[in-house]
This record gives C-alpha cells, sequence and structure tokens, in this order.
C-alpha cells in the first residue's frame, strides 16, 4: 500500500486486485549518493587538514579554484555525460528490473519474486498444511527480513490475495480471519489474521531440497534464495496472474485444475497436438467467481497469438412477481468485480435517470451465497431491455484482456496456449532429471558408506582395538585403512550382484580394505553403534540401494520414463485439486448491444397537429384517460 507521499509506479504485484490495496511499494526513497543525478560532496571534502578554505584567487599559490579536470590526488572528478546516454541506460536498467523482478511472473512456477518470497518464506517456518497458523505479521516479517527488500505493508496485500478464493482458482495460502471478501471490504490488519500453506503451495514446493532449481543470493546476500520453484503443480494456468511493467503487461485468465491437466497428459501423449485439438480440452478460462464467457472466438484467438479480449457476463435471472412485476437476480459476478462496486454503480445509474424501470435494488447475499442481488423492477416494465441496460451500463458485463506474458528464461515473451504449455513441461523434465541425480548420488555415497560397515564388520573386534588404542584420530584412521577384509567375506556379505558392481566399482582383488570416506564415517559412530552392526539389515539395506541406483540410472537415460513420471504427478494434481467448471462459455458471439434492444416495445400512437408538429404517444396513456384517441366526447 502506497505510503503518503509516495507515487505508486508500475510492477506492483496487485494493484487494484486486493479489495483497493496495492500489492507492493515502489516509491521506496533512493538514499544511496548521486540518487539525484550528480555526487553529494560533504562539507569541507577536499579541504586541505584543519579546516581552512583553499585560496580562491588564481596564481601558483591557489591555483583556479576550480576542480582539476584531471582528477589530482584527493581531487573530485567530474564527468560530462551524454544525458540522452544517461536517460536511456537508467531507465532500460529500471524497466528490466521491474519486468524481471517484480511485474512478471515466471512461465514455469506462475509466481512473482514477491509470491514466491512469500511461500519460501512460510516453507522455512515449516508453515505446512498440517502446521499451526501462525501471525500473517510475523510471515510479512520474515519475508521482508530475509528475502523481499520491501516492507511488511507492501508484503501483506500479497499474501492476502493468494489467500481469496474470489481471485484464485486455486488457493495456495490457507488463511484464518478477516481476508476481506468479495463485496469489497478491505481485510483485517496483519497482526490479527493468520496463515499457513495450502496444500497447492506444497506441492509447488515439493523437492525444493533435492538440487531441483537454482538458487541465487538475496538482496542482502545473508542467505540464498530459489530462482523458480520445482512446482509440480501447473499455477500460471490454473491461478493465472496481472500485472503492469514498464512498456508492457500480463493478464492470464485463471483456468479449471482438471481441464488443464488433461492438456499437459495429452501434450506429453502426443506433443504434436495442435491448437485446436488442445482448444477442445480448454474450451476457456474458469473464474473463480463463474459468469458467463460470451463467445469463443475472442477467446481461441487469445490461445493461438497469446492476445485477445473477450466478453464475460454476470449470470442473472429473470423472475415474476405478484402484479405484473419482474425482478434480476444476479448470483455470478465477472472476474475481479466487487459486489459493492456493483450495487453503487447501478444505484447512480437509476439516480441518474440512465437506466429507468428498476423500483429498487438489495443485497441478499449470505454465507451460503456470497452473491445474491436483487434489482426489482416497476410494474409492467420489461426485464429483458432493463437487463440489457445492465449489461450495457454497469459492470455486470465486463471486457476482459488476454495477454499471455510471462517470463521465459528471464525474459518476458507472449505465449500461445501451446507454447505455455510446453514451457512448464520442459521445466518439470529438468526438475525430474535433477532430482533424479541428486537422489542417484546420495544413494551411490550410502552405498559405499554401507560396503565400509560391512567390511569393519567382518573385523569388528581389531576394528574396535584399533579405535580404542590410538591416540589421535589421524593415526585411528590411518590405522582402519590398512585392515584388509578377505573377499570372500565382502561376497557373503554383499550377495553375488551387490559383490558383481562392488568388484566393478573397486576392481578384482583378493582383499578390500576401508576408504578414507569410509572410514571417517566409522570414526563418527560411538562404539556402542559399532557393536549393535547387523550384518543381515546392512546386506538388505545393501541390496535397496542397488536396485534404487540401477533405477535412477534408468530413469535418467530414458525420456518416456520421465515423461511418465510428470504424467503420474500430473494425474495426482488432478486427483488432489480438480473440480467442475465454474463459468459458462457461451456459443452465442456478442456484438454491440442495438439501440433497439435498449428500448422497451410498445404500441405507439403517431399524430400530427396541423402546424406540423409530431409527436409520440404511448396507447397506456390513452387508456388512462379514456379517450381512445377520438378527442375529448361530446
Amino acid at each position: 500500500m502506497a505510503e503518503d507521499g509516495e507515487n505508486q509506479e508500475p510492477g506492483d504485484e496487485n494493484a487494484g486486485e486486493v479489495n483497493g490495496s496495492t500489492g507492493d511499494n515502489n516509491g521506496q526513497e533512493n538514499t544511496e549518493a548521486g540518487a539525484g543525478g550528480g555526487a553529494q560532496v560533504p562539507p569541507g571534502a577536499g579541504n586541505p587538514p584543519g579546516g581552512a578554505e583553499p585560496p580562491s584567487g588564481g596564481g601558483p599559490e591557489g591555483g583556479s579554484g576550480n576542480p582539476d579536470p584531471h582528477g589530482g590526488h584527493g581531487a573530485l572528478r567530474m564527468v560530462d555525460l551524454p544525458i540522452e546516454d544517461e536517460l536511456r541506460e537508467s531507465y532500460l536498467t529500471y524497466a528490466m528490473s521491474v519486468i524481471v523482478s517484480r511485474a512478471l511472473p515466471d512461465v514455469r512456477d506462475g509466481l512473482k519474486p514477491s509470491q514466491r518470497r512469500i511461500l519460501v518464506a512460510m516453507n522455512d517456518l515449516n508453515l505446512g498444511p498440517g502446521s499451526k497458523r501462525v501471525k500473517c505479521a510475523k510471515i510479512s516479517g520474515d519475508t521482508s527480513g530475509n528475502y523481499h527488500p520491501h516492507g511488511e505493508s507492501v508484503i501483506y496485500p500479497t499474501l492476502v490475495r493468494m489467500a481469496q478464493e474470489w481471485n484464485m482458482r486455486c488457493l495456495l495460502i490457507d488463511k484464518q480471519g478477516n481476508f476481506g471478501s468479495v463485496a469489497g471490504l478491505p481485510p483485517a490488519a496483519m497482526r490479527y489474521t493468520e496463515a499457513r500453506m495450502g496444500a497447492v503451495a506444497a506441492a509447488m514446493l515439493d523437492d525444493l531440497k533435492l538440487d531441483t532449481v537454482d538458487y541465487i543470493p538475496t538482496y542482502d546476500e545473508a542467505r540464498t534464495e530459489p530462482t523458480v520453484l520445482p512446482s509440480k503443480f501447473p499455477n500460471l494456468l490454473i491461478n493465472g496472474s496481472g500485472g503492469i511493467a514498464v512498456g508492457m503487461a500480463t493478464s492470464i485468465p485463471p483456468h479449471n485444475p482438471t481441464e488443464v491437466c488433461d492438456a499437459l497428459i495429452k501434450l506429453i501423449e502426443e506433443p504434436d497436438t495442435s491448437i485446436d485439438e488442445l482448444c477442445e480440452i480448454i474450451p476457456g478460462p474458469d473464474f473463480p467467481t463463474g459468469g458467463i464467457i460470451c463467445g469463443r472466438a475472442g477467446v481461441r484467438r487469445g490461445y493461438k497469438t497469446g492476445r485477445s479480449t473477450m466478453v464475460v457476463r454476470a449470470r442473472c435471472q429473470i423472475e415474476e412477481m405478484k402484479g405484473n412485476r419482474h425482478r434480476i437476480v444476479v448470483t455470478e459476478i465477472p472476474y475481479q468485480q466487487y459486489r459493492d462496486r456493483i450495487i453503487e454503480k447501478i444505484a447512480a445509474l437509476v439516480n441518474g435517470d440512465r437506466i429507468k424501470g428498476i423500483s429498487g435494488i438489495r443485497d441478499e447475499s449470505d454465507l451460503k451465497e456470497p452473491v445474491r442481488l436483487v434489482v426489482e423492477l416497476k410494474r409492467g416494465e420489461d426485464p429483458d431491455v432493463i437487463l440489457n441496460q445492465l449489461y450495457q451500463f454497469s459492470p455486470l458485463q465486463d471486457t476482459f484482456s488476454l495477454i499471455f506474458l510471462a517470463l521465459v528464461d528471464g525474459k518476458p515473451r507472449e505465449l500461445t496456449l501451446k507454447e505455455m504449455l510446453a514451457e512448464f513441461l520442459r521445466h518439470r523434465v529438468t526438475v525430474i532429471r535433477r532430482r533424479t541425480q541428486f537422489l542417484l548420488a546420495r544413494a551411490r555415497r550410502r552405498k559405499h558408506t554401507v560396503e565400509g560397515l560391512l567390511l569393519a564388520l567382518a573385523n569388528i573386534d581389531e576394528i574396535i582395538q584399533t579405535i580404542r588404542t590410538s591416540r589421535t584420530q589421524p593415526e585411528a584412521k590411518e590405522r582402519l585403512m590398512g585392515i584388509a577384509c578377505p573377499a570372500s567375506m565382502m561376497q557373503r556379505a554383499l550377495g553375488d550382484e551387490g559383490f558383481k558392481q562392488f568388484q566393478l566399482e573397486r576392481g578384482e582383488a583378493d582383499s578390500y580394505t576401508l576408504t578414507s570416506v569410509q572410514t571417517d564415517e566409522i570414526l563418527r559412530m560411538r562404539l556402542g553403534q559399532l557393536v549393535n552392526l547387523e550384518q543381515e539389515k546392512l546386506s538388505g539395506e545393501h541390496a535397496e540401494l542397488l536396485k534404487e541406483i540401477i533405477d535412477y540410472i534408468d530413469i535418467l537415460g530414458s525420456p518416456s520414463r520421465i515423461n511418465g513420471i510428470i504424467k503420474d504427478d500430473l494425474e495426482e494434481m488432478k486427483r488432489r485439486f480438480g473440480d467442475k467448471r465454474r463459468t459458462e462459455i457461451s456459443h452465442e458471439e456478442l456484438g454491440n448491444i442495438d439501440l433497439e434492444d435498449l428500448i422497451t416495445e410498445e404500441t405507439m400512437v403517431v399524430s400530427i397537429s396541423h402546424r406540423g408538429y409530431i409527436k409520440r404517444t404511448p396507447t397506456s396513456v390513452y387508456n388512462t384517460q379514456r379517450r381512445g384517441g377520438k378527442g375529448m366526447k361530446g
């Protein structure tokens, strides 16, 4: 939320999205030297010792009194720069900072840096779906102190938006307390609300500690942060994103989780799938607030080109009342419109005589029906005409821009639907490969350790005696590495398959000794642990590790197995988070509403006077006057 006296700049994460709150404060004051365009010189800088002023006159003693252009020892150097070059360079630096670091989501996990940092900070606090919720002030403070170079007051609105069910198709934050409402009411202060990660966010953070993504230093270089989340959940398309950068903007609508997962699975099975075929699986956006999308042409154009518009209408029903009266009931509203704002706009239209025929409007929303607005009409009014007028002049009909702009390899790029899906799959392939490589290296290290323990177990008495009689650890290590174990004993301990693999790694020999790594592991163990070693348990663990290693190597060498793992993950996401479509897509294309649709159809009498004036009068007026259009009686 912008502070007093500060201007809201481009790049806000949630500008205008969290009940009027802004999502980031980019009006931070620049206190660095030179922020005003020139170096700030402290008083007395460059003066002789003792604070004496330098001579002001010319001559050999004092010089000219001007700064030395060649910059002698301790002199202030003034560098002339073309203002066009400096403006261009400074503006481009600022623009790229906003584009990459604030306003645009990454195509891989669908998150902006501020959102990603909040989830990482919550992960550090162990705020998983099964944990106890903590104060949002704590989460915002940790995010600001550890990861995000802005204050808590600009982090909190971002956190709030990820917990609002009317903004997110699948919630990333599990909230408790007042987080605002679809009516447009603001959330409570961060000291009153609590939160933890939702199941979707936890799925996006899975495997984060398995070296699946790259890390970079944080703003203060005190720790590191991930550049992207592993994200087995296709967040960008499902939850959408919006943001304004410098010279560009993104507006990606939410989609149905089941449809997105099905489209990804289709693309895995048939990489040559066309966009038209994908559009049959994903017919259009699926907003958390429901509504009706009018026509499919705009949606398909956006999916094919990356940019388009579509018309979204509220869901309205016309109900009959007694006395030849009707009412219009609104149960779903367009995405990112607020209930109270709609009521205020309709009331202003009625008070300004822009829409006639409405007798009253009231809000009947409650917990069971978050949106229920009732518009009562006057007796005899045509409800279809009034509804068309409401669509034309009120927020019950809205135009939504489709701009599929996201960061791809750190650069902004407009994408088609297929390209967005393909980029997510490419990310998942990288994550699966890196995870498998990490697990393979870990299994190999553990296998090597287990082999050392089995070797030590074959000579356990000598091992223990050597450790006890050694004066120093280096001496113990040297003596342990000299203890040999017959190959036959290792073969019995490892089994035929295990010993064969062991020989491939260590070579064929009559006996084997401990390696440096194995010796260090033994020396880290207590004597009691060494005594309690069980050969059967170690042999079983070695066999399991050998199977895992073979499996990991097979995965890394088989693209089809990697695709199978990704497909299984998507099936899991669909099973856990999939649901029915909320937004209806009308096949009727909506053009401009004709003027005739806004005028009530009724019978008129057109009369012409002797002077040539023409007058249009409804027949209902004649019926009221009981004249029948024949003039005065008598």
